[in-house]
């Protein structure tokens, strides 16, 4: 039976931790359930907002099978399956078919620069060998580019890999990926990982996006995604620019994803501080942030964060101001 092209908005969740940093499965139960009933269309476990890197193996895998046992089928789970070699990857693939997921998304190898030939050749042997479908990941930043070329023939002649997550933050080559692949194969899906362009790409083609702010904001980018599918464009772009200050105070926030990881904290859960410390200056300037991302979240509606917002609003200026004169 064929399978129903992936599209929609795919939330990447934060992994709550513990002190000792431990997943706190309660409270990642809790926040996963309240994402579904917040209309998102599906997860996104273990990508970059959910510090895979920094997880175990068996970590990632518990991740995904927690997820999928809170969700029981109400929404599809795309699972990252980035791992360092292809025997890993491969397994990783068993136990999220296993699990029931849609599919995985899966980065070019990391590390060490390898040729296009060799990933060509990488995600062949894993369309081959895989069980699941596979989505591929175009990272540049973090990992090898997975040129336009490779894409257009993996989708041509790989009819396991389904679709591709870009989050290369370079509009032209997802347009050229719409453009050059799509008429190839209409039925592989193109989303797109970086929010702050997710109206126009959709307006261009996009299916939709794997968009971290939903995992704060779920109503805001699921309200921006469903005035796009009825043609509001007007609500649509009054969404999209309204997040972008959001977006951008939340990375401002530095050692992401802790600025997202503070806005779910803000909207009434307890994620933890991540596994990477930070240093006592960039505390200092996390804590400004952190106001300035309650203010925010509060202006948009979201009354879970306004006692936050309140009890520092008069010095956060004056606080962000020093901090950015000093020295790092």
């Amino acid at each position: 039976m064929t399978k129903e092209i992936i599209k929609g908005i795919y939330t990447p969740n934060v992994v709550p931790f513990h002190d000792d940093h431990r997943i706190n499965e309660g409270e990642l139960r809790r926040y996963v359930s309240w994402l579904i009933d917040k209309g998102v269309t599906g997860l996104y476990p273990n990508g970059s907002t959910g510090e895979f890197i920094r997880l175990s193996f068996e970590e990632r895998l518990r991740v995904v099978e927690i997820i999928a046992d809170e969700t029981k089928g109400r929404v599809p789970i795309l699972a990252g399956a980035a791992e360092p070699n292809i025997a890993m990857v491969l397994e990783a693939c068993k136990r999220y078919a296993d699990l029931g997921c849609r599919a995985v998304s899966v980065t070019g190898p990391y590390y060490f620069k390898v040729s296009q030939q060799s990933i060509e050749h990488y995600f062949r042997e894993l369309a081959a060998k895989s069980p699941i479908d596979l989505v591929l990941y175009n990272i540049p930043q973090f990992s090898n580019e997975i040129s336009l070329e490779v894409v257009k023939r993996l989708a041509s002649d790989c009819p396991r890999i389904v679709g591709i997550k870009d989050s290369s933050r370079d509009m032209p080559r997802f347009m050229d990926t719409l453009n050059e692949v799509k008429p190839l194969r209409p039925d592989f899906s193109c989303l797109i990982g970086t929010e702050e362009i997710l109206l126009p790409v959709l307006m261009m083609g996009a299916d939709g996006g794997t968009i971290a702010t939903s995992g704060v904001a779920p109503e805001a980018v699921m309200k921006l995604y469903n005035s796009f599918l009825k043609g509001d464009l007007a609500e649509a772009k009054r969404i999209q620019f309204k997040l972008l200050e959001l977006i951008k105070t939340m990375f401002a926030a530095g050692n992401f994803p802790e600025g997202f990881r503070e806005g779910v904290n803000l909207r009434g859960f307890n994620t933890g501080r991540g596994p990477q410390p930070m240093s006592p200056h960039e505390m200092e300037h996390f804590n400004a942030i952190s106001t300035k991302l309650a203010c925010l979240l509060t202006e948009c509606g979201f009354q879970e964060a306004a006692k936050s917002c309140q009890a520092a609003k008069p010095d956060v200026a004056a606080m962000l101001a020093r901090i950015n004169k000093r020295v790092p």
